[in-house]
């Protein structure tokens, strides 16, 4: 028996996908935003910004919505970032105008990025100031579909 219906399904994009970075600090590479755990984290060179962290979807798919994570027992902290796409890796349009955003614990240390749906093959996270250390942090890039 065949299953219909009007809802749509949710996918995080990004998952197990590879990841490139401006650059990174110690064992914190890029790889750790897409491996599905939010202890583990990408860190960028210390006292560099801007700094930033990319997704290759392998090929171009639509998204309007991304969410960001740092680990769960993290400290507050806000960082300064700006959200990216591009179809070829090399020419980037704002999805998302850079902006201060808080990572607070008592939400899960994570931020949610909306804009208006966009077909993308790299997503680009870009950060010009963190509060809480002298680099960019992201442990967890997630890439939704609707």
């Amino acid at each position: 028996m065949a299953l219909s219906g009007t809802g749509t399904t949710q996918t995080d994009l990004a998952a197990g996908k590879p990841t490139s970075a401006s650059s990174h600090t110690d064992v914190y590479a890029s790889s750790n935003v897409t491996d599905g755990n939010q202890g583990s984290y990408w860190e960028s060179a210390n006292n560099a910004f801007p700094q930033w962290v990319q997704v290759d979807l392998g090929s171009a798919r639509s998204a309007s919505r991304v969410v960001l994570r740092l680990p769960a027992t993290w400290g507050a902290r806000t960082q300064t970032l700006a959200l990216g796409g591009s179809t070829d890796g090399t020419t980037f349009t704002t999805l998302k105008s850079s902006a201060a955003y808080t990572f607070d614990p008592s939400n899960g240390n994570t931020v949610t990025l909306t804009f208006p749906a966009a077909t993308q093959r790299y997503f680009r996270v870009t950060v010009t100031a963190n509060s809480g250390w002298p680099a960019a942090q992201v442990s967890e890039f997630q890439i939704w579909n609707s």
